[in-house]
């Protein structure tokens, strides 16, 4: 097995050199080759990680949460093995492990975060068992691939069946990852915000998931919603409430930044307090710091230095990430279903200045091919965003056109994404967003990369 693990390896590395060098990402290519050389790779390389594993699954803010939680567990001064550009189906796991193993077929290290799509769990697990999962919300993503809501989360429990020793941490104010939480039988924790932010204006207008209890079939009730179906909830009749949050966000503020403190309790029931702040924006991202917090304190890692570490994290891969092409500001990040498309708008609002936008919508297969979606989001929003142009682009740009038209909002279709860009560029405000769904993101990101070079 030395022999194959060693070519698969090579062959990993070969393909990986090849697609960059033909300017593609490689990485997901990478990995099918090296199955394809030896099927018992990953399991293989992943028994070699001399702690803990740690899977990262939710529809929205995987990327960023197993990425600012690798960074915490390496300011440790621990060896991390990370898919930090979010290829998170099998392929793309495998590929984490063998771009980082010697030619010999080695590896290195004493924790891998993995982030994992919530249906390809089932492929992933069998080859490794997590000791730890991380479950940031469940929103509907993708009808045509996942199906609804249900669907995803029987997948997910098919696959946690298969790791009987892995705990949990999730966002307790998702009522369905607690609901999915509950029903697995795994020891859990929650992170999760206690109290509403008034600084925060979420969509009165937001499509809720898991209105309705799952244990009982009653309607819930909701003390508040901080956004889709993310609150404080009870079900009347059976007695299945929001969990009591071990991560707590208090004192929130959205000013300049994130600022917020966490109420962490002990199993003693002790509670310490330990005040927090990032240049990062969103009120979701608040969420996805909490994750990573939690993550590292159930390692029991004191993260001494975790205020540095969220001052400097720099978002990557389109994830609220920042450009300067010219002398115009641009903000990149991703938005794929209705919860995070309306968060986006949130963010964008939270910005008083006077601002331009760019939305790119494909329908690839990796987006879904059904863009019905876009009626499930609160365009009309932008009107009260001070936006003073807005263009659409992508293989779907004339749906996403028409979508604002009922929003009884102007814009202007602009094919390519790079002649977008350029238009933007000669008559907008100089503070440009850009919000792209999956298949538009990789592209998007290398166009302004290339063009800031310039």
């Amino acid at each position: 097995m030395g022999f194959r693990r060693s070519l698969a390896v090579i062959t990993a590395r070969s393909v990986n050199f090849i697609s960059r060098m033909m300017g593609k990402q490689g990485v997901t290519m990478a990995g099918k080759y090296a199955l394809k050389v030896y099927p018992n790779l990953l399991k293989d390389l992943s028994s070699q990680v001399r702690e803990k594993i740690i899977v990262t699954c939710g529809t929205n803010g995987k990327t960023t949460t197993n990425n600012m939680m690798a960074a915490f567990i390496k300011s440790e001064g621990k060896k991390v093995i990370i898919n930090s550009t979010g290829s998170n189906m099998l392929a793309g796991v495998v590929s984490a492990f063998v771009l980082s193993a010697s030619l010999g077929g080695k590896i290195d290290c004493d924790y891998a975060c993995i982030e994992v799509d919530e249906a390809s769990a089932r492929r992933v697990f069998p080859h490794f068992k997590p000791d730890y999962m991380v479950l940031t919300n469940l929103f509907r993503d993708q009808l045509d691939r996942y199906g609804e809501i249900d669907i995803t989360m029987n997948l997910l429990s098919e696959a946690l069946d298969m790791a009987p020793d892995c705990k949990l941490i999730i966002n307790a104010d998702d009522v369905l990852a607690a609901s999915f939480a509950k029903k697995s039988g795994h020891e859990f924790v929650g992170f999760g915000i206690d109290k509403p932010c008034s600084q925060f204006r979420s969509s009165e207008n937001e499509i809720r998931e898991g209105r309705f209890c799952l244990f009982c079939g009653s309607e819930l009730k909701y003390d508040f919603y901080h956004f889709s179906q993310l609150g404080s909830y009870a079900c009347p009749n059976c007695g299945f409430k929001h969990p009591l949050l071990k991560y707590n966000a208090t004192d929130v503020s959205l000013s300049k930044g994130l600022k917020f403190a966490v109420e962490e309790k002990s199993d003693s029931g002790d509670t310490k307090k330990r005040a927090l702040s990032s240049n990062y924006r969103g009120f979701y991202n608040i969420y996805n710091i909490l994750a990573s917090y939690a993550c590292g304190r159930e390692l029991k890692f004191d993260l001494n230095k975790i205020d540095k570490i969220l001052n400097n994290f720099k978002p990557e891969n389109g994830r609220m990430e920042s450009f300067k092409v010219r002398d115009c500001n641009i903000l990149l990040n991703l938005a794929k279903n209705p919860a995070g498309f309306n968060q986006n708008i949130s963010s964008v609002m939270e910005d008083e200045s006077e601002k331009d936008l760019i939305v790119v919508i494909n329908d690839n297969a990796q987006d879904g091919h059904d863009i019905s979606w876009l009626w499930d989001v609160d365009f009309e929003r932008f009107a009260d965003a001070n936006v003073r142009n807005i263009v659409v682009s992508g293989l779907r740009a004339y749906d996403m056109q028409l979508r604002f038209k009922y929003s009884e909002i102007e814009s202007e279709a602009v094919m390519g994404v790079e002649d977008a860009i350029n238009h933007m560029l000669k008559k907008g405000s100089k503070n440009l967003y850009i919000l792209v769904n999956y298949t538009a993101l990789f592209s998007t990101r290398g166009l302004l990369k290339g063009m800031e070079k310039r």
